[in-house]
């Protein structure tokens, strides 16, 4: 090499170094660490009932696990039974078989560099995140196979904190190997780096502080899960989800009450009439909210009809709760099942089914022998991988939360602070408002031109991953459930939602006033009221300038959804239809 190719090669290394240690700087500067509050909490893992409650427990709130019985055992029964496989001469993928287009070539195939194919940038800001992924992969360890202190370390790491630096891209959402488990994996041999307690160090370093040795994991490094990426993702878009629907249940209620509409729509024998069973409940749910107030009452200046938007928001929302049910369901059986390819099947024999007797799976059926300690079974290549039930959900539950946000910028826009239609509100603030309440009350300026943003932006992360087959991998790898892309775009309209919902929250609040002054003896029924109520403290219906906050009302407004979950104002109300329970 000559001396000017050397010193450009060099050059090259010392501005990709320079990048590197820029890159690692701003990941650091942005990474969201946890808030341990759960950490004196331990939750039983069994492969069989991990609720989201618990993964949000665990992965957000710092809560312990720790296996059931039995587990770790069979982790390891399954990985000798592995292990007697090959010692049969039976082809097993990924043991005496390569990976991908490899599959059909003997011998023993050693795996990658940890490091190697470990995603692409961004990095994973949510520490949250990779953690539901490690947690995914430990509760359905026993699905998989691993040596005892490989299966016991996933946990440690968990419980100490541990959490490898995991990348956001790499993955068509079938296996999510590249995108986050070999950085799992990497850790687990004490290579790259980590957090430990929030903070960023080499992995080695911070087992060694954690008392923890590597592990050359004999499983995927996100453990017994291929696809814990995309569940983890979709397990937190739940939670998350089931929090911004029950805000705008209450919003919604505030939101009549601000307007003096007709609760006439959702009446128990208007319900009965179309029997959707999550509509109907949405219904029910509303007006036991607004059971007390006001708008039951007679009232010559209320209108016959309020905008369709008014009148539909129930459906909507209640349909949204329909796709939220519908995912919720999917994330419980993913999480709590095997998705692995090849998969163990121990204890099965020839005699269990009439396929199983055939020739073609007497390929891979397993004696047993020294290794799997007589254990018998079979190791059979599937297609579990395949994530599509979860993710048609979680693309489903994106579109019907896109579909009741169109309603609520359109229920704004009929109520906008700034330029109401007294055709559907029967008065104008200014005839009920002094100049001087007017001047002092906390009114959005131009809500329209953020929320409409908003909106738009909700429309465009709403819209469907187009279906796609690409031949990768010498046309092994030929499908694409795209779980990342359909999980991150949900959860951003959840959070967009959110903020939405921060501006309709504002104009409710406001109307609220405003009809209390027009008045006084108007009710508004317990969680509406309590929830303004709690709104005032923060934000008090008259200010003076002098008094008012430096940032934008509606920030405040989304702090406090975030903050406060409406179930703190709505704490019980019609239990979910059957199909919801959790």
């Amino acid at each position: 090499m000559n001396r000017s190719l050397s010193n450009s090669v060099q050059s090259a290394w010392v501005a990709f170094a320079a990048l590197a240690g820029v890159v690692e700087a701003q990941a650091a500067d942005s990474y969201h660490a946890i808030n341990p509050t759960l950490a004196n909490q331990t939750i039983v893992l069994t492969g069989h009932d991990l609720t989201v409650d618990q993964v949000i427990a665990i992965a957000r709130y710092g809560a312990k696990a720790k296996y059931g019985p039995g587990v770790v055992e069979r982790a390891a029964d399954l990985r000798a039974l592995k292990l007697e496989a090959d010692a049969e001469g039976i082809a097993v993928y990924g043991v005496n078989r390569g990976g991908g287009s490899m599959r059909e070539v003997h011998g023993h195939p050693s795996p990658p560099p940890a490091l190697v194919d470990a995603g692409m940038l961004p990095e994973i800001a949510d520490e949250e995140l990779v953690r539901a992924t490690m947690l995914i992969g430990a509760n359905t360890i026993g699905y998989n196979s691993g040596a005892p202190d490989a299966v016991q370390l996933l946990l440690d790491l968990l419980n100490t904190r541990i959490t490898p630096v995991a990348y956001g891209r790499g993955t068509m959402g079938e296996a999510d190997f590249p995108a986050i488990s070999n950085s799992i994996q990497a850790t687990f041999a004490g290579q790259g780096d980590c957090y430990y307690n929030g903070v960023r160090m080499p992995a080695a370093e911070a087992l060694r502080r954690a008392h923890l040795r590597p592990v050359a994991g004999e499983f995927g490094g996100a453990g017994g899960a291929e696809n814990a990426y995309g569940d983890a993702l979709a397990a937190l878009l739940v939670a998350d989800g089931r929090r911004a629907l029950e805000w705008a249940d209450l919003t919604f209620a505030m939101d009549a009450l601000g307007m003096n509409s007709s609760v006439t729509p959702m009446a128990s024998i208007v319900q009965a009439e179309r029997p959707f069973a999550w509509v109907n409940w949405d219904a029910s749910r509303i007006l036991d909210m607004l059971k007390g107030s006001y708008l039951f009452d007679a009232d010559p200046k209320r209108i016959l009809q309020d905008p369709q938007s008014m009148r539909s928001s129930y459906i909507r929302q209640g349909s949204a709760w329909q796709a939220w049910s519908a995912l919720q369901e999917a994330v419980l059986v993913q999480i709590n099942s095997a998705d692995l390819n090849p998969l163990v099947i121990l204890g099965a024999s020839p005699s269990d089914s009439w396929e199983l007797s055939t020739p073609q799976f007497m390929k891979y059926y397993v004696k047993g022998g020294t290794l799997s300690h007589g254990l018998h079974g079979y190791v059979l290549s599937t297609a579990n991988w395949d994530p599509y039930p979860l993710a048609n959900q979680v693309e489903a539950f994106n579109n019907a939360l896109a579909n009741m946000d169109a309603v609520v910028a359109q229920r704004m826009e009929r109520f906008s602070v700034r330029t109401p239609n007294a055709f559907f509100t029967g008065i104008l603030p200014a005839d009920v408002l002094t100049p001087e309440q007017l001047h002092a009350s906390p009114a959005l300026p131009y809500p329209y031109v953020v929320f409409m943003d908003l909106w738009a932006e909700i429309q465009s992360q709403s819209r469907s991953i187009p279906p796609e087959g690409t031949a990768a991998d010498a046309g092994v790898a030929d499908t694409g459930a795209y779980t990342r892309l359909k999980g991150a775009h949900a959860r951003e309209v959840v959070d967009l939602t959110m903020q939405l919902l921060a501006y309709d929250f504002l104009n409710a609040t406001y109307w609220m006033d405003v009809r209390r002054v027009q008045d006084p003896r108007r009710t508004f029924g317990v969680a509406p009221t309590a929830a303004w109520a709690a709104f005032r403290k923060v934000v008090p219906w008259q200010q003076s300038p002098e008094t008012r906050p430096q940032i934008p009302f509606s920030v405040i407004a989304y702090t406090f959804l975030a903050a406060n979950p409406a179930s703190m104002f709505y704490p019980a109300g019609p239990a979910y239809p059957a199909a919801g329970k959790p």
